[in-house]
């Protein structure tokens, strides 16, 4: 028999320095947001006709006036078809931009104009698993009556719900051209 060398411990990797990030809070945000809507309910509005036209299904055309919150108040609450259909449309071509920017960029078009991307908990990119929970937590966010959304102008770390929910950041992207 050989006798055995001592074993000797591998060198560990030296450790990283965790990233200095600075999140963004309420404002910064919801003009982000804005920008999103503003590429969302064209593109919705669209769908929404063609699938009326489609399915033949439309709101009632008497004296039909946007404003009058009456009037929508009562297709609420009587569960209008094409109400409910033109919802459900908006609903799931937000959440599918949503999904498919944050899988992909990282960030939506409104994110990446004001300069914000969305990181996990470790300072990573949001796995896809972790992209979907978040579009996952922007349902529950608008369930509560917006007071996810609004959590974030109080919140300590600025998070929403949806970013609790998903453990993710929205933090503030470095410029590339400075790091160059």
């Amino acid at each position: 028999m050989s006798e055995r060398e001592p074993a000797v411990p591998e060198p560990r990797a030296p450790r990283r320095e965790p990233p200095s990030v600075h999140v963004v809070g309420f404002w910064k945000r919801a003009v982000a947001a804005a920008v999103d809507l503003a590429v969302v309910i064209p593109a919705a509005l669209l769908v929404t006709w063609l699938a009326s036209k489609i399915a033949g299904v439309h709101l009632p055309p008497s004296n039909l006036h946007v404003t009058d919150v009456d009037l929508w108040l009562d297709l609420v609450l009587a569960t209008d078809p094409a109400l409910v259909m033109g919802l459900v449309l908006f609903a799931a071509i937000g959440l599918f931009y949503l999904l498919v920017f944050h899988i992909v960029l990282g960030r939506t078009l409104g994110m990446r104009l004001l300069k914000m991307k969305v990181i996990d908990v470790y300072g990573d990119p949001p796995s896809p698993g972790r992209c979907a929970v978040r579009c996952l937590g922007y349902l529950a966010s608008a369930a509560t009556l917006f007071l996810g959304f609004l959590w974030i102008g109080f919140d300590s770390e600025k998070r929403g719900l949806q970013d609790w929910i998903a453990g993710t950041y929205v933090i503030r992207a470095k410029n590339p051209e400075r790091a160059a």
